[in-house]
């Protein structure tokens, strides 16, 4: 320890240079991780704020509830195999909205659930709706950006239909579109009567997109069984399957991995240089008796220190970014997964300054003093 702050106290013009290159790509590490969790948050919040574990949905709908249809029949048949209070349906889908009288248009999700079952989302300002409301829905806080207040009239663009808002919800997106919750009532409406589910009696009996199920342990097999024509799938297949979610997070991982790459790299080459221009002294240490694991520890002490100054840096400035950052720009670093990146980001430097620790151990002493002495 002594030898290695020795060291980088002496040359500090050197090992400033490459603190500020790793606290820039450690930031840039950081920040875009946040980008890519919140990007994947905000695109399927609502799912994954359900408490449900897994999802049937018609077979051959490529997991996607938007492709699904299922009726009462098959939500009875679900409620007889995992119980009554384990199984809610729900109904999606993607619409238009604009506030009466205005013509600005916002894209939404509409999500038709019980209003008193666990699928409700919690409502944080006004009030919430029941199975008996009629014309009243609630809906995401990012709907107040586009002047949506309580009491608002929305219109949707393609029935006609109007719905007061009755109150507000937190963090409640899918597909990037704010979520209007609705219940059975309101959605039957908006079908129109026309859709019925199979096997239903009346023209009254509403369709759904899916089933959302908890506590089913190993049922899943035994409930995909019963449901002939149906899925049952889990949450994360549910997450995965929305467009262009796997795409997205796909490019912004592999953005994620190669600064990875590059910062190991860039660690490696620099500490790489130094080992080769500090060679001579290497070898007069080793004259003196200095074993090799002193001199790599040495050198991988020199490495910890750089990445946890650099990270801790890193922290304060993303910290401060996000404070500043516009709502609008989907943010998100949960605390683990700021400890798993920077472990990663050790992780990567400690194997990007092996290599000059491999070539530590491997100086001659003798060879060393003779190119000194020459």
């Amino acid at each position: 320890m002594y030898l290695a702050i020795r060291e980088m106290r002496f040359a500090k013009g050197r090992y400033a240079l490459i603190a500020t290159i790793m606290v820039l790509v450690s930031f840039l590490v950081l920040f875009v991780t946040g980008l890519a969790q919140g990007l994947a948050y905000d695109n399927a919040a609502s799912i994954k704020n359900m408490a449900a574990s897994h999802f049937v949905l018609e077979q051959d709908s490529n997991h996607r509830f938007t492709r699904s249809q299922v009726g009462q029949e098959q939500l009875h048949e679900a409620r007889s195999v995992v119980g009554q209070e384990n199984a809610e349906p729900l109904g999606v889908q993607m619409t238009t909205i604009s506030p009466a009288g205005d013509t600005k248009k916002v894209d939404v999700a509409l999500f038709m659930v019980n209003p008193d079952s666990w699928l409700a989302p919690q409502v944080v300002e006004g009030s919430t709706i029941s199975d008996e409301s009629s014309g009243q829905v609630v809906v995401d806080q990012k709907l107040a950006k586009s002047g949506v207040t309580l009491g608002t009239v929305l219109v949707d663009q393609a029935s006609g239909t109007e719905w007061t808002v009755s109150g507000f919800v937190q963090n409640e997106s899918f597909s990037h579109a704010p979520v209007v919750f609705l219940n059975e009532q309101e959605w039957l409406a908006l079908q129109g009567g026309s859709r019925t589910s199979q096997g239903a009696e009346g023209a009254d009996a509403p369709a759904y997109n899916a089933i959302a199920l908890k506590n089913i342990g190993d049922q899943a097999d035994s409930l995909g069984a019963a449901l002939p024509g149906t899925e049952v799938i889990t949450k994360s297949d549910v997450v995965s399957a929305i467009p262009g979610y796997k795409e997205e997070q796909g490019s912004l991982l592999m953005m994620i991995a190669f600064l990875y790459v590059i910062s190991a790299f860039v660690l490696a080459v620099f500490f790489y240089v130094i080992t080769i221009q500090k060679t001579s002294q290497f070898g007069i240490l080793k004259a003196i008796g200095t074993r090799n694991a002193y001199l790599a520890g040495s050198v991988s002490l020199q490495v910890l220190v750089l990445s946890v100054g650099s990270l801790v840096i890193s922290v304060l400035l993303v910290r401060l970014f996000e404070s500043i950052l516009p709502a609008s720009m989907p943010f998100q670093l949960g605390t683990s997964t700021l400890a798993l990146t920077c472990l990663l980001f050790l992780f990567t430097s400690v194997a990007g300054s092996l290599f000059s620790v491999w070539k530590v151990t491997k100086i001659d002493a003798l060879d060393a003093i003779g190119r000194t002495a020459a």
